[in-house]
């Protein structure tokens, strides 16, 4: 199992993400009572009170690496997380995974119903786009733009929403290596390339730290695919807190049917080692992004 450089001070540094992400989700999403209120209960359900909040900590801690306002990079933090929250509430409905837990619990479908699942995920979508383009924190239009542009191209067709068309597809199907990377670097990928470009935006990064940083992102999202790929295959349920076993039970081809668990494991070490050499310009300070590669492939949930 890889080593973290340093341990605690990465572990901590996730937690203390984690805490201010929730406390800007929680400022940020809607709360009412009445027959509204009820999409409310339910986007709050999907968003808050779970998750390692990785997307989160690589848009803050990327900020951190190009001396971003900590307020800019914490909404830009918070979009994200919304976005990956409605994408979870959206793959667990039974037209698509058919999950009955997520993060430890009843999904959101099953903790409420199909048709709020859905709403409250189209309303967590829309919400990432509202708090990106608002005036405070985020002051420059341009800025501002930016950020929306490179979040809705990491969202629609032509990432995590054309990545899922391709995985629902594919099911049953024999995927080349290729054409399975090229699906989950739209699922996956592209949301966590997008925070840490957010936070690269955020810092006024040069071209030359601005393409580290994009070379960083797509081995660490490929890494983190191969990861979680080990973790449906091998990994307890009562850890993941997700079903296990569902890429089986629907005749997906994932990274450990094509590579085999060990091959699978030496490609996550591979990936893992290419995110880490790609920050190599900017010496001891990337550290904690470092340790996120590390932890990507380490982790057992």
């Amino acid at each position: 199992m890889p080593v973290l450089s340093g341990r605690g001070s990465f572990e901590t540094a996730l937690r203390a993400a984690a805490e201010a992400v929730e406390a800007e989700l929680a400022h940020c999403l809607p709360e009412g009572s009445g027959r509204i209120g009820r999409v409310f209960d339910a986007m709050r359900y999907a968003a808050l009170g779970g998750g390692k909040r990785l997307r989160a900590f690589l848009a803050i801690e990327t900020g951190r690496l190009f001396g971003a306002d900590p307020a800019m990079a914490l909404r830009a933090a918070a979009a994200v997380e919304m976005v990956h929250a409605y994408s979870l509430v959206h793959d667990d409905l039974p037209a698509m995974d058919d999950a009955a837990m997520r993060r430890g619990r009843p999904s959101c479908h099953a903790a409420f119903d199909e048709a709020t699942a859905i709403l409250a995920g189209d309303a967590l979508l829309t919400l990432a786009f509202q708090v990106l383009a608002a005036p405070e924190p985020i002051v420059d239009p341009a800025l501002r733009t930016a950020l929306v542009l490179g979040l809705a191209r990491a969202a629609g067709a032509e990432g995590m929403v054309g990545g899922q068309m391709i995985d629902l597809s594919a099911e049953g199907a024999d995927l080349s290596l290729e054409e399975l990377t090229d699906l989950q670097a739209r699922k996956t990928g592209a949301l966590i390339r997008f925070a840490c470009e957010a936070g690269a935006m955020l810092g006024h990064a040069g071209r030359a730290e601005a393409r580290a940083v994009a070379a960083f992102a797509e081995a660490l999202g490929r890494a983190f695919q191969v990861a979680d790929d080990l973790l449906d295959a091998t990994g307890d349920a009562a850890r993941t807190g997700k079903d296990a076993g569902l890429d089986s039970d629907r005749e997906k081809v994932t990274f450990v049917t094509r590579l085999g668990v060990d091959g699978a494991r030496r490609e996550a070490q591979r990936l893992a080692d290419r995110a880490i050499a790609a920050l190599e310009p900017f010496g001891a300070r990337a550290d904690l992004l470092r340790d996120t590669a590390r932890f990507a492939i380490a982790r057992d949930h």
